[in-house]
């Protein structure tokens, strides 16, 4: 069993050992609870590579005690398959685990489909693309979508520790002591890649020869030679990663894409995506805003293009966004209107709803008042017509205050001037 790669040997053999994807293994979520109600149904787990969807499908079938047989869509055929089912025709329904799903043929698929559909097979199809991009309608539509998410250092570094500790698959029976800072090391290098912390781990352990004590200690710089990555002086949950975030933001913000680029590098370095993808949408939204509406949008695109790349590739999208929204033209007019409605109502300045405004769909309205004076801006020249929105305390009011930066916020600040020019005539 030693002989086994640790990571395919610390594959957990109960859903209650999976380390993180708390969304579907917790109590009460989705996967628990079809444990517990013993109802296994054919499910796709697709997420970034090494968050374990190969070991949550195992530790699925596991939990319910059922015949499992492990393929593969692009290297097993259509033959193996038959003997599959064959199996389960004698024994019972048998759980199939089926990698690369993805990949699967039309031929590997109409012989499969019947045999979902009586539920003599149990599919748990394992892929890293997205299953509605990737797999046939016909597959995907009798099979529950399950996606996994990257997992954090935490997650990954309470994985070292019990490889560390686990003395029937681990190294528990062996005197090893792995430095905190070396196991940060290999949970933060691996950007959230477990298999990859393990591997790293396993090759520490074997080439580290043990001290006069009999004993290995995993230090840093055995951990940075094992993951061929140097230790990044970034704590990720201190007082420092913060500050980079700000820095970065700040950079942005201020239209220095050189300084923004250094610090987008110290975050990749950290391994922190999230934090990296919640600063750049937010700042699209909050200071380019209106000057550039796209900016948002093409964002959003970057980070998702990220998240399914992952690293190193990751950074190429986040680089292209980043050089756009710092040389973007800057505007926050449109939030901080918004804010400026808010702390009206807050302080109690809100009104009643002009009564023309109001609902009109429902018998008796219209002998209320209702909407009966609404006049439909559709049936008017360029689709306006001037009558008051705002309830009469705060008529007047002018929340949005327009700036001339980027062609789209000139050309609205004109239409805005335009009606605030007319309601007054």
């Amino acid at each position: 069993m030693k002989q086994k790669p640790l990571a395919f040997r610390m594959r957990p053999d109960h859903i209650d050992e999976i380390i993180g994807q708390e969304h579907l293994v917790e109590e009460g979520k989705i996967i628990q609870r079809m444990i517990a109600a013993e109802r296994l149904a054919s499910m796709i787990l697709f997420g970034p590579p090494g968050t374990g969807k190969t070991s949550m499908a195992m530790a699925i079938a596991k939990s319910l005690g059922k015949s499992v047989k492990t393929l593969n869509a692009v290297t097993d055929k259509k033959k193996d398959m038959e003997i599959v089912v064959e199996e389960a025709k004698m024994m019972g329904q048998i759980v199939l685990i089926l990698d690369e799903v993805h990949r699967l043929d039309k031929g590997k698929q109409d012989f499969l489909l019947p045999h979902l559909e009586s539920n003599l097979i149990i599919l748990i199809g394992c892929t890293t693309s997205n299953p509605y991009h990737s797999i046939n309608p016909a597959i995907r539509s009798r099979c529950h979508l399950f996606e996994l998410h990257r997992l954090t250092a935490k997650h990954v570094k309470q994985a070292i520790y019990r490889a560390i500790s686990d003395t029937e698959h681990g190294y528990g029976e062996e005197r090893i002591t792995i430095i905190d800072e070396a196991a940060e090391h290999f949970a933060f290098s691996a950007n959230g890649d477990m298999r990859s912390a393990l591997n790293g781990l396993e090759l520490a352990v074997a080439s580290t020869p043990e001290n006069e004590n009999r004993e290995i200690i995993i230090t840093l710089e055995i951990a940075e030679e094992c993951m061929q990555k140097k230790s990044f002086t970034h704590d990720k949950d201190g007082d420092a990663h913060y500050d980079v975030l700000s820095a970065f933001q700040k950079s942005i913000r201020g239209s220095d894409a050189d300084a923004a680029l250094h610090y987008l590098g110290r975050l990749i370095e950290a391994g922190d995506l999230e934090s990296i993808a919640r600063r750049m949408i937010v700042t699209a939204y909050e200071d380019i805003g209106l000057a550039n509406p796209q900016a948002g949008p093409r964002a959003v695109a970057a980070v998702q293009a990220a998240e399914r790349l992952g690293f190193p590739e990751a950074r190429i999208p986040l680089a292209v966004v980043i050089v756009e929204l710092c040389l973007s033209p800057k505007s926050n007019t449109a939030y901080k209107a918004l804010d400026a409605a808010l702390h009206d109502i807050q302080q109690g300045k809100s009104g009643e709803v002009p009564i023309h405004l109001k609902d009109s769909h429902y018998s008796g309205a219209e002998t209320l008042g209702r909407g009966n004076a609404y006049r439909y801006p559709h049936n008017y020249d360029n689709g306006w017509v001037s009558q008051q929105y705002l309830p009469d305390s705060i008529k007047n009011k002018q929340y949005y205050q327009p700036k001339a930066t980027g062609k789209f916020e000139q050309a609205i600040k004109q239409v805005y001037e335009r009606i605030q020019k007319d309601k007054k005539i």
